[in-house]
């Protein structure tokens, strides 16, 4: 505020909003390649300028997205803060960058744009961007080939933070990746793809050994408070980011230990705790607070935590497979106000004694036929009215007329082509949801004390109070019908944006989402992040979505099918304790060596969009042969 703070408060008090701290925006190239790199290039004699060029052919590469190298958005700078570099590319002197955002207005390929930790952490990758084939594949989206690269010239700190950026669990996903970036890595097209998760393992280890925690940048202190509920690798990836987008996260664990199924479901010879602790610490010193043997639902309800001044609760309690892990088997749980798991009512509800009560209205998601069972024992419990959510047709459903017979009289209605959208409760009762009509897109609101899951997890929710509306005149207004109830709610919650692949599902469970745990930690990583960009999102008012161009599997982008001028390279293996050994070392993976880890880091080829680096002595070999003839 170029008037000053106090002059910022007092705009802000008759604007009714408060004052945060912005972190510095900055102008950051996005191509790695220039154009005197290039194989092929467009002949190009017109203008001097980057938009001109880009109206003929694309420009002068023949990437449809590259820079073009004619310096316009350094000419552009308002501050002189970029230079075109040696390679033809922008360079961004950054004492001299104000985020302006002029050279992001003037770049026709949208190689220059502004960044910063917030917009790191919440932006997907779009078809815009210069994007490399693991990097695509990687569930977190971690920047692969400026990590490898930091590897390969000995700056292993920088290598970490550029890791950390993506993945809060470097050591651990190090050990136990299932390594999808390998399986698109381009050395496949020549010879073995480069060791990717171990050279990841290898700078986890060296931050380790050298005592000196490595941690990503933050963005200043919002004021905003945020609780997460689990302490698993979802929960705790998503209070990593949401510390790091600046607000002060706590998270609350059901255990006596943070880590959830890593702790307990993966042999330590392939985990040692004392990695899993060295991961969990470096969360917790990102300024993550922590209260285990808390859990929802006991301790604590959603509604005592928004009351306890926190902004947003995010719920990432797992499902089954967490419940068999502490062995709660045989308990029926609804951390959830009003939730339960279709299989606890079938199983429980029925039981004698009964431990599974319901309200007068119920909303059963999903489930096939098993939802009529669930249905009867809601009757028989003294439910009023119950209604059945599918997903699916009535041509495609599970339930057929003769199953609907027998249900004819008990006033059970049955809505197709549905999902459920978000939640609305007061204190610690749900009062309502919200539904969306697939076929028009029509979303509509009904009563709901009771909602019952099919899944075998509890959805992942972000909770808020919502801002009271204004009355727009003092004369009083007589509500609709189905807004009745909807006065005096305290909180209502909504799911985070989906995962690109599946971008335009809509509602809870839709294709593509978790039905059990997930099946990779580097998967539930990606999920916290997701889930902290949709809080950041929500409690400023935004609608967690996607854009258009958000990069899917589907999407038509520039590729390669064959590498040329490049050197076949063995591949590093992995140094294996076995045997007697294996009570020294601890675990089954030695780890790589600096010699190792430098001689496959060197196996990259630092790929772009479609370029790749050739290998110098294929190179000095063509020119060798061009001068002798």
């Amino acid at each position: 505020m170029a008037a000053g703070p106090e002059v910022a408060e007092a705009i802000a008090e008759i604007m009714g909003v408060k004052i945060e701290a912005k972190e510095p925006d900055i102008a950051l190239p996005g191509c790695y390649f220039g154009v005197q790199e290039a194989d092929k290039r467009y002949i190009y004699d017109g203008l001097d300028d980057c938009r001109a060029a880009a109206l003929l052919g694309g420009g002068m590469k023949v990437c449809t997205i590259g820079c073009l190298g004619l310096g316009t958005c350094a000419r552009a700078c308002p501050f002189n803060a970029i230079s075109m570099g040696p390679k033809g590319l922008p360079v961004v002197d950054e004492k001299k960058c104000t985020g302006c955002g002029t050279c992001e207005r003037v770049c026709p390929k949208h190689i220059i744009n502004l960044s910063s930790v917030t917009r790191r952490i919440i932006r997907e990758y779009t078809e815009e961007e210069c994007t490399t084939p693991c990097q695509r594949s990687c569930p977190a989206g971690i920047n692969i080939r400026e990590y490898i690269r930091q590897i390969s010239v000995g700056n292993y700190h920088r290598a970490v933070q550029v890791i950390k950026e993506r993945n809060p669990f470097p050591a651990v996903i190090g050990r136990i990746c299932p390594r999808p970036c390998e399986l698109e890595c381009r050395r496949n097209l020549i010879d073995q793809p480069v060791a990717i998760n171990y050279l990841k393992r290898y700078a986890a280890d060296y931050e380790k050994e050298s005592g000196e925690r490595i941690l990503p940048y933050r963005a200043p202190d919002t004021g905003r408070k945020i609780a997460v509920i689990g302490g698993g690798v979802e929960g705790l990836s998503t209070a990593f980011f949401t510390a790091r987008l600046g607000h002060e996260t706590t998270v609350f664990e059901a255990t006596l230990k943070l880590g959830g199924l890593l702790r307990s479901a993966i042999s330590t010879d392939r985990l040692p705790e004392e990695i899993l602790n060295w991961d969990i610490d470096g969360i917790l010193e990102m300024g993550v607070k922590a209260e285990t043997g808390k859990a929802l639902g006991r301790d604590f309800t959603v509604d005592s935590l928004l009351n306890q001044e926190f902004d947003a609760v995010f719920v990432a309690s797992g499902g089954w497979d967490s419940r068999l892990a502490r062995g709660a088997v045989n308990e029926i749980e609804s951390p959830i106000p009003g939730l339960y798991m279709l299989v606890d009512v079938i199983r429980f509800g029925s039981a004698k004694p009964n431990n599974f009560s319901c309200r007068s209205d119920v909303v059963i998601s999903g489930g096939g036929k098993l939802a009529l069972q669930a249905a009867k024992i809601c009757k028989d419990l003294g439910a009023e009215t119950i209604t059945i959510l599918f997903r699916e047709s009535w041509e495609n459903s599970p339930i057929s007329d003769a199953d609907m017979e027998n249900f004819a009289e008990e006033g059970i209605t049955i809505i197709y082509d549905a999902a459920i959208n978000r939640l609305f409760g007061e204190k610690d009762q749900l009062v309502q949801l919200e539904y969306i009509q697939f076929d028009s897109l029509e979303k509509k609101t009904i009563p709901a004390q009771t909602l019952t899951l099919a899944s075998g997890r509890f959805p992942e929710l972000i909770f808020i109070k919502p801002e009271p509306e204004a009355p727009e005149s003092e004369e009083p207004t007589e509500p609709e019908p189905d807004q009745l109830a909807l006065t005096g709610h305290r909180w209502e919650a909504v799911p985070p944006y989906k995962q690109p692949a599946f971008k335009d599902e809509v509602g809870l469970f839709a294709q593509g989402d978790v039905l059990a745990d997930y099946s990779a930690a580097i998967k539930a990583i990606g999920a916290g992040r997701r889930a902290a960009a949709s809080i950041h999102q929500v409690m400023y008012g935004i609608e967690p979505t996607l854009t258009e161009t958000v990069i899917t599997p589907q999407s038509s982008i520039q590729n390669v099918d064959h590498v040329e001028n490049v050197n076949a390279s063995q591949r590093q293996i992995m140094p294996i304790c076995s045997g007697p050994a294996l009570v020294e070392c601890g675990e089954i993976e030695r780890g790589l060596s600096e010699e190792i880890a430098q001689v496959e880091a060197a196996r990259c080829l630092q790929c772009g969009l479609i370029c790749y680096e050739h290998s110098s002595q294929v190179i000095e070999t063509e020119v060798s042969k061009i001068e002798s003839s």
